[in-house]
């Protein structure tokens, strides 16, 4: 029987939910958040980003990255540094990286028992088709019916 598209849709939120919350609970003992580390892992792959590209990186807002931004170089975990003109660059600092890189591993070990019971083809194939589905036009609201 074909899949609704409202269903597989539907599917890829409550996997996503499931994934946060157990990573939100693998994360807590390292006293991170989810959005936390995920910022430690963008700057780890995106040294020197600005604020605007970590809050898109991260699904947030400016203003609320901010924020958070502000927490976390209060914490010791990342650091501003002076960019070109008025920029202002982040960089993880070694606490961040060391909590990265603990948070890493947990994550991972997350993911593989999510996934195990799938086999290698079958993750290669899922992310071949949510690639796929991400490199359609984006989604436009419907216009409001008359």
């Amino acid at each position: 029987m074909p899949h609704l598209r409202a269903d597989v849709a539907l599917a890829v939120k409550r996997l996503q939910h499931r994934h946060h919350r157990a990573l939100s609970a693998a994360l807590a003992p390292l006293g991170l958040s989810l959005v936390q580390w995920d910022t430690l892992r963008h700057l780890h792959r995106n040294p020197d980003a600005s604020l605007h590209a970590l809050a898109e990186l991260t699904f947030q807002t400016d203003q609320s990255f901010g924020s958070l931004a502000g927490r976390m170089v209060d914490r010791g975990l990342i650091e501003r540094v002076p960019g070109p003109g008025r920029a202002v660059k982040h960089r993880l600092t070694d606490k961040g990286e060391h909590l990265r890189a603990a948070g890493q591993e947990l994550v991972d070990q997350v993911f593989e028992r999510s996934f195990e019971g799938l086999t290698a083809q079958q993750i290669d194939q899922l992310g071949d088709l949510l690639a796929a589905a991400l490199d359609q036009k984006a989604v436009e609201p419907l216009p409001p019916p008359e």
